[in-house]
């Protein structure tokens, strides 16, 4: 879920004058050494790697680069056009405030063949207030979420922080979730999209406060991961999860710190989460002087993490909010500190071995998978496109007239 222009749907072939370009990326003859990222620097990021005559530990999970990826103002615009001038002023302070006010998305793009698993993370922080009359405006041709739109051949992990989304797909599931208290407790869903499935995720406006506030707007922040899948799995059945709570995502607590296990293991609690590879994402706080431990499993090759508030330190690194830290490869132990406090999100996976093509919302492991999973859609195998302001009856009238082969 980036910013909707981020991606793109093609046209149906016939309308097409040539093949869809398909972004691809193989697997090497040495994929584990390619696993070792990058020192070069340039515009995008700053390496702080250490110099070849560094001794390392070999316990000790050392950062491989920094990158800080581009902000994109949305919900509301202005908002987030406010705050990209601020951050080019202070960039920390621009956090602060996107933090506080909304009205920017950040998707990190990741190089699948360096973070396999991972794909894509994305980093929302939206407001939407009663009294915006711009905001009525916008959303008559911009709506408010993510209407109906295809996925094949890997997995969404959306956790919200703020606000929730209301969920309808192609095989008849209905789902309100987030992180108040109208939600229960459920706070992430997890779809493994599969063979192919439509869905759309609009948001759930209401007051932070709960009733009628006109004074008090709708906060909204998320993080949606995407989750590459093994080739085995990728043509299964669709599935949809909603995660929360102490028995699915424990919390672990210790000496000023505080971990959610949204999937994996960490100081020995584990998620619920029904992952199809060796990964752990915990959402990890600090408080201000606080030390956060975590013990990697050898066969997590790919680390990464997300800074969300405040800055961290690593072996004497600071690390501001807004960037992501790319580890290096090897390591059983990270061990991280901040001085102000942090608020962070850590991945960490078994690579998959195996060639992965991608393009818009497919992704599979060669670019004539991709050219079939779009033929799909488009022969209406997947389902049809619903309007996102249909109610529930017609929604589901829909998805009976139009069902999905994969259901």
């Amino acid at each position: 879920l980036a910013h909707p222009a981020a991606f793109s749907i093609p046209p149906p072939m016939s309308s097409r004058s040539q093949a869809p370009l398909v972004i691809t990326r193989g697997v090497s003859q040495d994929y584990k050494s390619s696993c070792r990222f990058s020192q070069r620097e340039n515009d995008s990021f700053t390496s702080v790697a250490s110099s070849p005559g560094d001794e390392v530990k070999k316990s000790s999970r050392k950062i491989g680069r920094v990158e800080k990826f581009s902000r994109l103002p949305v919900w509301p615009v202005w908002n987030g056009v406010f705050l990209f001038l601020i951050g080019k002023l202070n960039p920390e302070l621009g956090a602060k405030l996107e933090d506080s006010f909304g009205g920017r998305v950040c998707p990190n793009f990741f190089t699948p063949e360096k973070t396999s698993p991972f794909i894509m993370l994305v980093h929302h922080r939206h407001s939407f207030a009663p009294w915006d009359p711009l905001r009525y405006i916008q959303r008559t041709f911009f709506p408010e979420g993510f209407p109906a739109h295809p996925h094949r051949g890997f997995v969404t992990v959306t956790y919200f922080l703020h606000g929730g989304f209301k969920h309808r797909d192609s095989m008849g599931v209905k789902q309100l979730y987030g992180a108040e208290e109208r939600h229960d407790g459920k706070h992430t869903q997890w779809l493994n999209t599969g063979a192919g499935i439509l869905h759309e995720e609009m948001y759930d406006i209401e007051p932070d406060k709960g009733g009628f506030d006109l004074a008090q707007p709708s906060s909204q922040e998320l993080y949606q991961l995407w989750l590459n899948l093994p080739s085995e799995h990728k043509m299964g059945q669709p599935l949809t999860k909603l995660l929360g709570g102490e028995e699915e995502t424990p919390t672990v607590r210790s000496e000023k710190t505080e971990t959610i296990v949204l999937a994996g293991e960490h100081g020995g609690k584990r998620s619920a989460a029904p992952a199809l590879s060796d990964i752990a994402i915990l959402h990890g706080k600090m408080e201000p002087g606080s030390t956060w431990k975590h013990s990697i499993p050898q066969s997590h090759k790919t680390a990464i993490m997300y800074v969300r508030t405040g800055s961290v330190s690593i072996d004497g690194t600071r690390v501001p909010p807004h960037h992501t830290i790319y580890f290096v490869p090897y390591g059983d132990e990270l061990v991280v500190t901040s001085s102000e406090g942090a608020d962070f999100l850590f991945l960490a996976g078994a690579p998959i071995y195996e060639p992965i093509s991608a393009q818009g919302s497919m992704v599979m492991n060669s670019p004539e998978e991709i050219n079939e999973a779009y033929s799909d859609y488009q022969m209406q195998k997947m389902g049809v496109p619903w309007d996102h302001k249909i109610s529930d009856e017609e929604w589901m009238q829909h998805v009976r007239q139009y069902p999905s082969v994969y259901k």
